[in-house]
């Protein structure tokens, strides 16, 4: 006989979500509770399989007995809470981060960042153009992927997945303080001077595009990069034996990028440089 473990039931908590009744799994977050209910939470530094960090502040919500405004992605869900995710406060609160933000950084490739933009009435150019921003040139020293500091956000989201929450390679970090902080290596040496194993899940968890895939960046620059365009087929990594599950990403009959989903149970989002790069053989018409 076959014994299956389901892993430990959870209770369902009710709450009220902007004066409706709803029912969530214990352990949840305000954030997963939004998403069940339909709501449009805008988040940034959020992503899946990672610890949430609560940096970019763009998922604040009001709870009722809460003096400060709270974030959705890391604040868990409480019997009997109540949360309004659309209040004046609340609206008032995104518009001034979508405004410091996209003063300060490029944020041109970050999806919906325009479309929040223009919901919640954000005028980043407010600032006047003396605002100070990060204008730093890409750094493109490896055939992989690209650096583009300027549309940095500091989410540390990179530094998690080089660190302890993914690859344990510990390549990457922030330095500096205050403006001047900065994603960097050790000394703020070349990448290909630093302990970086070139696995690419930093690149895979950059919400905003200061990290991207060589094939993308070059694709970019070229005018030629369309989402739209490309299809995505699911398979497995044919490299070793683990069974790692691939998407692969086709634009022009020609992969242009690898990821790999976050529920995988395998990867769970992580892939290896072979897994995620060495897809050239596939596409050698030589």
């Amino acid at each position: 006989m076959t014994v299956t473990a389901l892993g430990v039931p959870r209770r369902m908590l009710a709450i009220r979500l902007d004066g409706e009744e709803t029912r969530v799994p214990e352990g949840a977050t305000v954030l997963d509770a939004c998403r069940a209910a339909g709501r449009d939470v805008p988040v940034l530094c959020h992503g899946e399989a990672l610890a949430p960090r609560s940096t970019c502040r763009l998922c604040v919500v009001e709870v009722e007995g809460s003096p400060a405004l709270v974030p959705a992605c890391s604040r868990g869900v409480e019997p009997g809470m109540e949360v309004r995710t659309d209040t004046e406060r609340v609206r008032h609160s995104r518009r001034t981060v979508l405004e410091l933000l996209a003063s300060a950084v490029d944020l041109s490739t970050t999806p919906g960042v325009a479309g929040w933009i223009d919901e919640y009435g954000a005028r980043p150019d407010r600032f006047g153009p003396a605002a100070a921003r990060l204008d730093e040139g890409t750094r493109v020293d490896n055939d992989l992927y690209a650096r583009e500091p300027g549309k940095c956000i500091l989410c540390r989201r990179c530094v998690d997945a080089c660190g302890e929450e993914r690859q344990h390679t510990f390549a990457i970090s922030v330095s500096g303080r205050g403006f001047g902080a900065r994603v960097t290596v050790e000394h703020d040496a070349p990448l290909t001077e630093s302990a970086c194993v070139y696995c690419g899940n930093c690149v895979d968890v950059c919400p905003t595009g200061a990290l991207s895939f060589r094939s993308e960046f070059d694709r970019r620059a070229a005018g030629t990069w369309d989402e739209t365009a490309q299809t995505r087929t699911t398979t497995v990594c044919g490299y070793c034996g683990v069974g790692c599950g691939l998407t692969l990403h086709v634009q022009d009959n020609e992969i242009v990028k690898v990821t790999s989903p976050p529920d995988d149970p395998v990867t769970h989002g992580n892939l290896c440089i072979k897994g995620r790069f060495g897809h050239q053989d596939v596409q050698n018409r030589g």
